[in-house]
């Protein structure tokens, strides 16, 4: 890395098995601790789909393009990091992690925009607004989100992922106040940071009340239909908005409107021990190499 911090340039990542993945424009790095104490670390075999074709760089569009690279992204330095964590006493193939993959989608999609919608209808005779439909829809969505989140972070093996998580945005949030990443400076940041999927999900969930609010009122079906048909309209216009906030993340306004998202990261982050960060360390030095993937 070079000793010149230049915090102009994007770095995203991700939370793995015992591990942290790193991003970095068209880069992408994992480090994984290993169950000999060793950190394993790694340049993914990536090409972003913007490189293969720069026009899908639209607005709106490129929201849905990022969401479906990120998915994919995750499954590599998924299988990747069971591997490592393991010593390869755990193999997760493509296959399984393609239909893991479509299963999660499939699963999102009917938890946080079917089942709220089904909910709703409950009481669609008693309400007269569609205005105040979409609302209370709404609340039931993100009621159902927090709820999900909560759930599962109760889980040992989820507690050590969102320590993880909490560990690659300590690491970023030091890069991005002009420091350069030491175990020191590292421990001085916040878990929580704007450009988080936490804040993207919540951003999600109040641009849906917006979005479905012109799909009218039609029979159920036609209403769980159209709300899935325009959920990629949702992510990008989500994806402009987390865009636009990491843009200009040290605008007070910007952070207070944010804030509730902020909070929501208390949930799916949490403190992460020294050997943590040092994995996290480890993957974002190797991503921000002169090296090309």
């Amino acid at each position: 890395m070079n000793n010149k911090n230049d915090s102009t340039i994007s770095v995203g990542g991700q939370a793995v098995i015992e591990g942290v993945m790193m991003r970095r424009e068209n880069d992408f790095a994992i480090s994984v601790r290993k169950p000999n104490g060793e950190i394993a670390t790694s340049r993914l075999d990536f090409t972003s789909y913007f490189r293969k074709a720069p026009k899908l760089k639209v607005a709106i569009l490129r929201g849905s393009v990022a969401l479906v690279e990120a998915m994919a992204v995750g499954v590599k330095a998924i299988s990747l990091s069971a591997a490592q964590s393991t010593e390869g006493e755990v193999e997760i193939t493509k296959k399984d992690m393609t239909v893991a993959m479509v299963f999660a989608v499939i699963f999102a999609v009917g938890l946080f925009f079917v089942l709220p919608t089904l909910l709703t209808r409950l009481v669609d005779a008693y309400i007269g607004s569609t205005i105040l439909y979409n609302l209370i829809e709404g609340a039931i969505r993100i009621l159902i989100m927090i709820g999900y989140i909560c759930a599962i972070s109760n889980l040992k093996d989820v507690r050590r992922i969102f320590q993880y998580h909490g560990a690659e945005h300590k690491v970023i949030n030091s890069y991005e106040d002009g420091k350069v990443p030491t175990m020191e400076n590292v421990k001085q940041n916040s878990t929580l940071h704007l450009r988080c999927g936490t804040n993207f999900l919540l951003i999600v969930m109040v641009v849906s009340i917006f979005v479905f609010a012109f799909l009218g009122r039609p029979p159920l079906y036609l209403r769980i239909i159209s709300r899935i048909l325009v959920i990629p309209l949702v992510a990008g216009i989500s994806y402009e908005i987390i865009r636009f906030s990491g843009r200009h993340y040290k605008n007070k306004i910007l952070r207070i409107l944010m804030y509730p998202g902020l909070l929501l990261q208390k949930l799916t982050t949490r403190e992460p021990s020294e050997d943590q960060i040092e994995v996290a360390l480890a993957a974002f030095n190797k991503v921000m190499t002169d090296e090309t993937a």
